[in-house]
């Protein structure tokens, strides 16, 4: 055989192998696409070892959580498996998704009959009262994670002297700064609404909101209707955290309520929330439309630190004041470590706020439109934005409070609905404390009556964890260990004529 025979045969051999080898490669690539994969959250001791984990294992990082030390991750099911057996992995969580409070709404509402929504809610709770004293949130920076905000209302753009407020906007689902969020669900509109519109009401002589004059940060989590997940969540959380002394954010509402599906401090989106308050935010969220059964308290409602907020009604009476009672959709406790939840109840039923005709929730419901652009809502995601906007009436007066002193004088200062011999018109796992008073809450000198006995440190490294004083008896009853006064079967009863009387406090954790 010729030199020239043996080349021509070794370069026929190379293009061969060539050939052989590209097509094995985009085989490969063809068949890892096509293989099915699933959302994670992956945590282990910091978020780049855990992104480097993901990576090593072909997986694809879709988002960086440094709040918990994770990274959110597209995996397939071997790719999981790998990842499972590195043993280089702390948790590996599923991409739970979550869905804001769904309208809880009456027809008896609308414009068209003569049951007017509720307007005055802010002279329910006393902020009316502060307003006259020039305590209107002024210089308090509230976050809310929802559905976006719609900012061509003037009166949530521009406080009540008519500066602009919003100080910052961050679409979590995109991962980026926006100059706005159009809300086309309208859910992020009318709950942010209750508690900072700055528009005056002539025919009640207040303004609309509870926080005239706080400002604002707008956090897109949720889509145009209401569905969100949790890595969009807590990257919306991680991202509060890591700009509130940039924005003075001292306030984040989360009107939203996922499934519980673990206990409290296993949750990924708990310990987010948990980290939050940690550094400093008072954290209010809904205890969820659930309701009235017993142990119906969402996430991230069930962790113990936070404020969780129940609503009541104004029992269709909007200028009685006396005969408000509980919504009967208001979730209520205790929660699986035991408890007591909500710890505050607040407005919550046919909440008037703003909404624009043109998204899914005002299409949906056009018959609970007031007038153009007021909208009647009910749910415990209106009652939170009322006690947001009533934190940062307490902030203005007094900057010096830590999340902590903020929840202790809101519950002490709580009025309890009951009965006239005393007894509780509601059970404490409906009504926690009673219905928030602001007015008494901003004066108050109270401390020391919050989280006592809790370390959330501890909680946060894994090192301890803590049950409530919530216990159940043989006959099935609910009750609060070392009290016979909160005993519940889970039936809600309604009874006629009771008083809003000053709260009790009782004990909060227990190591777990």
């Amino acid at each position: 055989m010729t030199l020239s025979s043996q080349n021509n045969i070794s370069i026929k051999f190379l293009m061969v192998l060539m050939i052989s080898l590209i097509v094995a490669i985009v085989y490969t690539k063809l068949s890892t696409r096509a293989l099915p994969t699933n959302e994670f959250i992956v945590q282990s001791n910091h978020w780049n070892e855990a992104q480097t984990q993901v990576q090593n294992v072909g997986g694809v990082v879709s988002h960086q959580l440094a709040i918990i030390n994770a990274v959110g991750a597209k995996l397939t099911n071997q790719q999981l498996i790998s990842l499972k057996n590195s043993g280089m992995i702390k948790k590996i969580y599923q991409n739970h998704q979550i869905e804001s409070a769904k309208h809880r709404g009456s027809n008896q509402a609308s414009a068209k009959n003569s049951i007017k929504p509720d307007y005055l809610f802010s002279k329910r709770i006393g902020a009316t009262r502060l307003h006259e004293l020039g305590i209107d949130g002024d210089g308090v920076t509230i976050a809310f994670i929802d559905t976006g905000m719609r900012l061509k209302y003037k009166n949530l753009k521009n406080n009540a002297g008519d500066q602009k407020r919003i100080v910052a906007q961050f679409d979590a689902i995109k991962n980026k700064h926006t100059r706005g969020s159009n809300d086309k669900s309208g859910h992020g509109t009318h709950v942010s609404s209750l508690a900072i519109n700055s528009d005056w009401y002539e025919q009640g002589n207040h303004y609309a909101g509870v926080a005239p004059n706080a400002n604002v940060v707008n956090v897109k989590a949720f889509n145009e209707d209401g569905v969100g997940s949790y890595l969009d969540v807590i990257r919306a959380v991680d991202w509060v955290v890591s700009h509130k002394d940039e924005f003075n954010i001292r306030i984040l509402n989360l009107s939203f309520s996922a499934e519980v599906r673990s206990l409290y401090w296993d949750d990924p989106l708990n310990q987010a929330v948990m980290k939050a308050w940690q550094s400093g935010i008072v954290v209010v969220t809904s205890a969820g439309n659930t309701g009235p059964e017993p142990m119906t308290i969402g996430v991230p409602g069930n962790i113990p630190y936070v404020i969780t907020v129940g609503a009541m009604s104004d029992n269709k009476t909007l200028d009685q004041l006396d005969d408000d009672r509980l919504a009967i959709f208001s979730s209520a406790g205790p929660t699986l470590e035991g408890f007591v939840k909500p710890e505050i109840i607040a407005p919550g039923g046919r909440s008037l706020g703003l909404m624009h005709k043109n998204t899914s929730i005002g299409e949906e419901h056009r018959e609970h439109f007031y007038k153009k652009n007021h909208f009647a809502m009910s749910g415990t995601s209106q009652s939170a934005a009322i006690v947001s906007g009533s934190v940062a009436l307490m902030l203005q007066q007094s900057p010096w409070l830590t999340p902590d002193l903020v929840k202790c004088r809101l519950m002490s200062t709580a009025r309890l609905a009951v009965s006239q011999d005393d007894s509780l018109a509601f059970s404490v796992f409906q009504q926690g404390t009673g219905l928030v008073d602001i007015y008494s809450a901003v004066f108050s000198d109270q401390s020391d009556c919050a989280n006592q006995g809790l370390d959330i440190a501890l909680e946060l490294n894994d090192d301890v964890h803590f049950a409530g004083p919530a216990r159940r008896d043989d006959e099935g009853n609910f009750y609060v260990e070392g009290t016979n006064w909160f005993e519940w079967d889970g039936e809600l009863v309604f009874e006629d004529g009771y008083m809003w009387k000053d709260g009790y406090m009782w004990k909060d954790g227990y190591m777990w």
